[in-house]
């Protein structure tokens, strides 16, 4: 019985996809509560593909592949991913390899109890990052957590782990990288306790980062966080 959903959205990511499978399938460890959720999100490269010979080979009996023709933004691959999922307890987490997908299954199992009975969220809290990227975080959690009035903390961190019950309460989310935000937002509001699990940040493998990466990158996800808090709070005074 499938216990735990492990969704991952992946968007050209095609370089690193042997890498990531072969971390899915160690992560898994034949295990039958588990099952990861690959969705190839509008890629224009060969990630369909690599994907869809995966779903052939035994092996990877614990993958399902959902496929958007056309991307329109990271949360909708998240939020699609979700729709097919099979388990209790849900999660998200990206396909760089920055994170490791082992990360999810940890972080469930030492939180199991709490998260089948609804009692918290459980997100990962980045080590090993530069002096740089540690402060622009900082930077943006203390802004965040002034403009709506609850304490947010490393926002796009990864994975994110919640119960169904959870999700299905939630409304309207944002389909681009707001989604994260809005995810924490929902639980503080719900007075949801949410614990930080500590996760080691590497480089990444290849390509190049889709948010914040870059110092442009960051400049983009600070104008892409500003306009969606100023929306989110204009929809709760709403």
């Amino acid at each position: 019985m499938i216990k735990l959903s492990i969704i991952i959205p992946c968007y050209n990511e095609a370089s690193a996809m042997s890498l990531l499978l072969e971390k899915c399938k160690n992560a898994n460890n034949n295990r039958t509560d588990l099952e990861f959720i690959l969705v190839d999100n509008g890629s224009t490269d060969s990630t369909n593909v690599v994907l869809n010979d995966v779903l052939i080979n035994p092996d990877f009996f614990f993958l399902k592949l959902v496929t958007i023709k056309k991307n329109i933004g990271y949360g909708n691959g998240i939020i699609e991913g979700l729709k097919t999922a099979s388990g209790e307890i849900l999660s998200f987490t990206h396909a760089d390899l920055q994170c490791d997908p082992m990360d999810a299954v940890l972080a469930y199992d030492q939180y199991k109890d709490q998260l089948e009975k609804n009692l918290c969220m459980v997100k990962g809290k980045r080590t090993n990052r530069g002096f740089f990227d540690y402060f622009f975080t900082w930077g943006m959690s203390v802004f965040s957590s002034w403009a709506l009035g609850v304490q947010l903390a490393d926002v796009n961190a990864q994975p994110k782990i919640f119960h169904r019950y959870f999700y299905e309460s939630l409304k309207n989310p944002p389909l681009d990288f707001s989604l994260d935000l809005f995810i924490l937002y929902s639980a503080r509001k719900q007075r949801l306790p949410i614990i930080n699990f500590p996760v080691l940040f590497s480089k990444r493998h290849s390509g190049v980062a889709k948010g914040g990466g870059s110092l442009k990158g960051k400049w983009r996800l600070i104008k892409r966080t500003y306009r969606y808090i100023i929306q989110l709070r204009k929809d709760v005074k709403g």
